[in-house]
């Protein structure tokens, strides 16, 4: 997996992004483009907006740290038409072009920031990530959404 920390593989993923039309037709799913660059920001606002989301419950907590952690920081690709977190499905028409900027702005903001940033961070879902996967939280959900658009 590439390494979204590393400044060419976010000139890639930005790249990527910018070929990303309003009209670009999705190969799978509901959501259109902007509908998409909207859900791949609510990744980065758990993080930079942490209060804007509710911590799971313990029940809650368990499952997804024991068993849907594995799925969305493993190595396994995600599979089309996955389920997601409410807070991820976007139904409501967005900006197309500002959602653009704050997945592009957020992207860069983690690679300047880099990885020591994010590993004290214990996340309400998942807990403490090592470094690898907050790799792989970032880059698979980016490429997986990219792919739906082929791009």
């Amino acid at each position: 997996m590439k390494n979204i920390f590393k400044k060419e593989v976010v000139q890639e993923i930005i790249v990527r992004i910018n070929r990303l039309e309003k009209k670009s037709k999705s190969s799978w799913g509901k959501m259109n483009a902007a509908q998409m660059l909207a859900h791949l920001n609510v990744q980065y606002e758990i993080i930079y907006e942490n209060d804007k989301f509710p911590k799971p419950n313990f029940i809650a907590r368990f499952f997804l740290k024991n068993f849907v952690k594995k799925v969305v920081v493993g190595p396994k690709p995600f599979s089309k038409n996955g389920r997601t977190a409410p807070y991820f499905i976007i139904n409501d028409d967005k900006d197309f072009d500002t959602e653009k900027k704050r997945l592009a702005d957020y992207i860069e903001l983690t690679q300047t920031n880099g990885i020591n940033v994010l590993l004290p961070i214990e996340t309400k879902s998942f807990g403490k990530l090592t470094s690898e996967e907050w790799n792989t939280l970032f880059y698979k959900h980016l490429d997986h959404h990219l792919k739906q658009f082929d791009i």
